[in-house]
């Protein structure tokens, strides 16, 4: 039987940590939390209740799940094997689980790390969006031992609509680049799609419409098509963002010997968007550049 979950530490608070630690605090478990900018973090205390801490490493004490969802590779090294990272607090027995997306090594590395510690590990970015983290609709993939997973799963089903575990340590990471390569191909079609039918002079909403009820329908079509239209791109998933995952996805495909000359293209398109000053855009900001492109 697997340990049963009563204390989690939620390490960062952004768009996505501070509504997946609400949902934690909803379902009764005692919530620490910890944000770089401690404003947040007590925002979220006066919000939600828990505790808010001055170190990750002081919210990790005492804590039986450990969670942390921040920036990259180098922002997870500095708040868990880091000086005054949780893994200093944390006592053996206990479970580190990396909501963060960054690179298989590095979930492999962390994997090592909290063994030597007698700590249990998982890698488990998520996809879904703001939306989803709100929602309590976030897709995880996992990577670690079936029975971390199974310790994991009950905190982790309160924000995840499917939880998945893929295989050991880094194979969350590795399905996560597989969910962008996917999406950038996609995001790039709809916005040439959207933009052939402004230029031949077609209601975008009627052609939308039509075509979303068959097989070119997608979550990025029914959830961005009226931003899309709107030429409005001040929310959603950042370009900043995509172009991080994307370079890690690249990388990782580099060591593998596997091709990918459409994620490759589309992240020198997102180099353009960022050009055009679009580093917070959405994604679906693609569509933008080729209306840039179009004008000039």
């Amino acid at each position: 039987m697997s340990k049963r979950i009563s204390t989690v530490a939620f390490i960062g608070l952004g768009v996505m940590g501070y509504p997946m630690a609400g949902h934690l605090a909803k379902a009764g478990l005692s919530v620490r939390v910890y944000n770089r900018t401690s404003e947040k973090a007590e925002a979220w205390t006066a919000e939600h209740g828990g505790s808010h801490h001055a170190t990750h490493r002081e919210a990790a004490q005492d804590a039986d799940l450990v969670l942390v969802c921040v920036g990259n590779d180098d922002d997870v090294r500095q708040v868990t094997t880091g000086d005054g990272g949780v893994l200093e607090g944390m006592a053996a027995g206990s479970l580190l689980v990396d909501h963060t997306t960054a690179s298989a090594d590095l979930a492999e590395e962390l994997d090592a790390a909290c063994r030597d510690k007698g700590i249990g590990f998982l890698d488990a970015p998520v996809s879904g969006g703001q939306q989803g983290a709100e929602n309590g609709a976030l897709t995880i993939m996992c990577g670690g031992s079936e029975a971390d997973f199974d310790t994991a799963r009950p905190a982790l089903d309160h924000y995840g609509k499917a939880v998945t575990l893929m295989g050991p340590a880094g194979s969350g990471q590795l399905t996560k680049m597989v969910n962008q390569i996917c999406i950038a191909g996609l995001v790039q079609g709809l916005a040439e799609g959207m933009h052939f039918a402004e230029q031949a002079g077609l209601d975008q909403q009627r052609v939308v419409d039509v075509i979303s009820k068959g097989a070119a329908g997608s979550w990025q079509m029914e959830n961005r098509h009226k931003t899309m239209i709107a030429d409005e791109y001040e929310h959603g998933f950042a370009v900043n963002w995509m172009r991080k995952d994307l370079g890690i996805c690249l990388d990782q495909a580099r060591r593998l010997q596997a091709r990918l000359p459409v994620t490759a293209l589309v992240d020198q398109f997102y180099a353009d968007v960022q050009v055009l000053g679009g580093g917070r855009w959405d994604t679906t900001s693609l569509l933008r550049r080729l209306r840039a492109v179009e004008k000039h």
